[in-house]
C-alpha cells in the first residue's frame, strides 16, 4: 500500500501541475508558485474537511480526496482567468535553461567570479540539505514539545478538534500546517522525516519567488534576480530552517507568493491604452488566497500586515485613476475575505476565543510570549525599542564563521566598537530584563547562534548598507522605498510585539524577504552596479561579501550540532555524532542532551504498540515516547492548567514527572542525567514509569 500511496503522491503533484499551466502565464517561476499556492490550498482544506468527519487518520480517503478539492479550485481559478492555451512545462524548462547558459556565456569575467560561487555553494547545500531531510530525525524543541507531537495526537485521534494537551501550543496553533505534514506522513508510509517535506519545498519556493519578484522590480534584468535570489538562499538564517520542521519558514513561503503575486499585478497585470487600463485579476485573487493561507498558518502574520499594506499600496491601490483604483481594491478585498473564510477562520482562532477567549491562546502564553509581558505601554514603547537595538546588534555578527574558534575570536573584536558605543549611550540592553525571555547578550551562547542564526555579512555587509542608502536618497528606487518601509515596519513590530528572544533570529526571514531585494541594485543602480568598469574598491567589496556570505552558508550546514553531516567537536568542547550515525534517540534529544537516558531506557522497556499516559508538564518532549515506528498511544493526563486527570483504564504504562506524580513503590525511575543540569537552558525534570497491566 505505501507505493500505491507514494504514486497518489505523485500524480497529486503531476495534476496540480497541469491545473497551473491552465491558470498561470508561461512563465517557469509563475508555475512553481502557483502550483505550489493551489497544492498548499487543496491539502489543507481536505484535511479541514477530513479532521470534521474523523477522518484524519484515513490514507485512503487523503489519497483521494485532493484531488476533488484541487479540482474544484482549479476550475473556480481557471474561470476566473483570461483564456489561455495550455504550454509544456518541460519545453519551458529546456527554454529557460537555453537562456540561462546564454546568460551566463554573456557575462562579465568579474560576475562570472560571482555567480559560478554562489552557484556552487548552493549545489552544495542542496545536496547536503536533501540528504538530512531524508536521513535525520526532527529534533527541534518546540516540535518534540507542541509541533510534531500534536500531528500525532491528530493522527491517532483521527481528527485535529480541540483535545487539551501538556504543551499551550498543542490546541492553540492554527491546525493548517498539521494538513500537509499528515498528508506528506500518510502518503509516504509513514515514513517520519516526510514532517520535513513541506518546509523543504518552501525554502525552493521562497527562493523561486524573489527570483520573480526581482525580475518584476528588475524589467527582466537576469543578474539581479539570480544575486537576490542566490544570496537569499545563503542566509544562514533561511538556510538553517530548510531542513527542520520550525513553521517560519513556511509561513515565508507563502509570504513570498503573496508578494510575487502583487508585483507581478503591478508590472505585469495591467497595461495602459489611452486613459484607460485594464488588469490582469488573477494575480489578484492569486494574492488574496495566499493572504489567507498565510494568515491561517500562524497569527504572527498580523505582525507582517503593515508591511503587506504598504505593498499593496504601490502595487494595487496607486492608479491613473480613484475609480480604477475602487475596482482593484474591491476585487482584492473580496478575493482576501474569501481567502480568509476558506483559510483562515478554520484553521482554530475561532475555537482558541471559544475556549482561551483570545485567538492566540491562554493567558499565561500571552504574558510569557507577547505585548502583555511590557506592562504599561511607556515601558512597551522604551523596552521595544531596546529590543530594535538589541536585534540591529545581533544581526552584525559573522553567523556561521563564528561556529569555530578562530571566528569567533573575529567576531569578538569586529564588534568591540558596538559595545563600546553601547556603554557611552548608557542604553542598558544586557541590564534591563523585564521584556526578555532570554537576557541580551554581546556574546551570545554558542546554544543560541549556533541553531538560530540571523543573516550573517550579506545583512550586514550588504543589505543594511544598500537599504540606508535608498532611505537616504542617495540611490532612487521607486519600489525599494516602499520595501524598505515595509522591511522597517517588520523589524519594528518584532521588536516591540514581544519580548526579547535570542532564538528570534527565524523570525526574521519574513524580514529578509523584504530586505534582500535591496542586493538587486548592484545590477540594477548607476549609482551601485557593478557592471561598470572603474569601481574596483565596489566590486572588490561585493566580491569580499560574496565569499565570506558562501563560506558562512557552508560552515552554517557543515557545522549545525542539530544536523552535523560530520562528526564535530564544537568550540565550547561538547563532542557531537554525525547525525546520519547517531540513533534516533541521541539524534532527537540533541538539544536536551540530560533527556537521553531516560528516552532510551523509556524506548527499552516499553512495547511499539503499548498505551501510555503521560503526567508530565509543558516544557517536556513527549514526541520521542511514541517510539521509532510512532505507533505508541500517547494520553496526556496533565494538560496545560486544567489539573491533573485520572489515568485512562486502557493505558498499559503511566510516565510521569516527579514533580507531577510521587513516585510509589515498584516505579522504575528513568532518571535524568544531572551532570548536565547547570548547563541546560531548561532543564529536565526526574522521569519515572510505571506498569499498569
Amino acid at each position: 500500500m505505501s507505493i500505491l500511496y507514494s504514486l497518489s503522491l505523485v500524480l497529486f503533484v503531476i495534476y496540480i501541475g497541469q491545473i497551473s499551466s491552465r491558470i498561470c502565464r508561461r512563465s517557469l517561476t509563475e508555475w512553481w508558485l502557483t502550483t505550489f499556492l493551489i497544492g498548499a490550498g487543496s491539502v489543507i482544506l481536505t484535511g479541514f474537511i477530513l479532521s470534521a468527519l474523523y477522518q484524519t487518520a484515513n490514507a485512503p480517503v487523503w489519497a483521494v480526496s485532493v484531488f476533488f478539492t484541487a479540482t474544484l479550485l482549479g476550475t473556480v481559478l481557471s474561470r476566473l482567468t483570461p483564456h489561455q492555451e495550455r504550454f509544456s512545462v518541460f519545453l519551458l524548462f529546456q527554454e529557460r535553461w537555453q537562456t540561462l547558459c546564454n546568460w551566463f556565456g554573456e557575462l562579465s569575467v568579474y560576475s562570472r567570479f560571482l555567480f559560478s560561487i554562489l552557484f556552487g555553494t548552493l549545489i552544495i547545500i542542496a545536496g547536503t540539505n536533501l540528504l538530512l531531510v531524508l536521513f535525520t530525525v526532527p529534533n527541534e524543541w518546540d516540535s518534540m514539545t507542541g509541533h510534531l507531537n500534536r500531528v500525532m495526537q491528530y493522527v491517532q485521534r483521527g481528527t485535529m478538534r480541540h483535545f487539551g494537551g501538556t504543551n499551550w501550543n498543542i490546541d492553540t496553533y492554527p491546525k493548517s500546517i498539521c494538513t500537509l505534514q499528515i498528508y506528506s506522513f500518510l502518503m509516504t508510509g509513514r515514513f517520519e522525516n516526510g514532517f520535513k517535506f513541506i518546509h523543504h519545498l518552501s525554502y525552493w519556493t521562497a527562493i523561486v519567488a524573489v527570483f520573480g519578484i526581482v525580475q518584476r522590480i528588475g524589467q527582466n534584468k537576469l543578474s539581479a534576480s539570480f544575486f537576490c535570489a542566490l544570496t537569499y538562499a545563503l542566509l544562514p538564517d533561511f538556510l538553517m530552517q530548510a531542513i527542520t520542521t520550525e513553521t517560519d519558514i513556511v509561513l515565508t513561503a507563502y509570504l513570498s507568493v503573496l508578494l510575487y503575486m502583487l508585483f507581478t499585478y503591478r508590472y505585469v497585470g495591467t497595461h495602459t491604452t489611452g486613459i484607460q487600463q485594464t488588469g490582469d485579476s488573477r494575480y489578484l485573487y492569486l494574492a488574496g488566497m495566499a493572504f489567507g493561507i498565510a494568515f491561517g498558518h500562524k497569527i504572527t502574520f498580523a505582525l507582517l500586515l503593515p508591511s503587506v499594506f504598504v505593498i499593496m499600496i504601490y502595487t494595487v491601490f496607486l492608479s491613473p485613476s480613484w475609480s480604477i483604483t475602487v475596482g482593484r481594491t474591491w476585487r482584492l478585498a473580496v478575493a482576501i475575505g474569501i481567502g480568509v473564510c476558506l483559510w483562515t477562520l478554520p484553521t482554530g482562532y475561532l475555537k482558541n476565543i471559544e475556549v482561551f477567549g483570545h485567538p492566540i491562546g491562554p493567558p499565561t502564553a500571552l504574558k510569557h510570549q507577547s505585548v502583555e509581558r511590557a506592562g504599561s505601554f511607556a515601558n512597551l514603547l522604551e523596552q521595544g525599542s531596546r529590543n530594535v537595538v538589541r536585534y540591529g546588534f545581533d544581526h552584525i555578527n559573522l553567523d556561521g564563521i563564528r561556529n569555530v574558534k578562530a571566528g569567533e575570536n573575529i567576531n569578538h573584536v569586529m564588534r568591540k566598537p558596538l559595545v563600546l558605543i553601547e556603554e557611552k549611550l548608557h542604553m542598558r540592553l544586557d541590564e534591563e530584563t523585564d521584556f526578555s525571555i532570554q537576557p541580551f547578550a554581546f556574546d551570545r551562547k554558542f546554544v543560541f547562534y549556533n541553531a538560530n542564526p540571523y543573516w550573517g555579512i550579506f545583512g550586514f555587509g550588504l543589505i543594511f548598507p544598500l537599504l540606508i542608502l535608498v532611505l537616504i536618497g542617495y540611490v532612487r528606487s521607486t519600489p525599494h522605498i516602499f520595501l524598505g518601509l515595509a522591511f522597517l515596519l517588520h523589524f519594528a513590530a518584532l521588536s516591540y510585539s514581544a519580548p526579547y528572544d535570542p532564538f528570534k533570529g527565524r523570525y526574521f526571514i519574513e524580514t529578509g524577504l523584504f530586505g534582500i531585494t535591496f542586493l538587486a541594485l548592484i545590477f540594477l543602480h548607476p549609482r551601485t552596479t557593478v557592471d561598470v568598469p572603474n569601481r574596483k574598491i565596489w566590486k572588490f567589496y561585493v566580491g569580499g561579501v560574496t565569499v565570506l556570505g558562501c563560506l558562512s552558508a557552508l560552515m552554517c550546514v557543515f557545522l549545525n550540532t542539530r544536523a552535523l553531516p560530520f562528526a564535530w567537536t564544537a568550540p565550547d568542547g561538547i563532542a557531537f555524532p554525525s547525525a546520519f550515525k547517531a540513533d534516533r534517540i541521541q539524534q532527537i534529544t540533541i538539544g536536551r542532551p540530560d533527556t537521553y537516558i531516560p528516552f532510551k531506557r523509556f524506548d527499552e522497556v516499553v512495547p511499539d504498540s503499548a498505551t501510555v499516559a503521560l503526567a508530565t508538564i509543558n516544557d517536556d518532549y513527549e514526541y520521542p515516547l511514541y517510539g521509532p515506528k510512532l505507533s505508541r498511544r500517547l494520553i496526556a493526563i496533565n494538560p496545560f492548567e486544567q489539573g491533573l486527570k485520572p489515568i485512562p483504564k486502557n493505558a498499559d504504562y503511566l510516565f510521569f514527572d516527579k514533580s507531577v506524580i510521587k513516585p510509589q513503590p515498584g516505579d522504575l525511575r528513568l532518571g535524568t542525567d544531572t551532570t548536565m543540569r547547570a548547563t541546560m537552558i531548561v532543564p529536565a525534570e526526574d522521569y519515572y514509569l510505571r506498569k499498569l497491566h
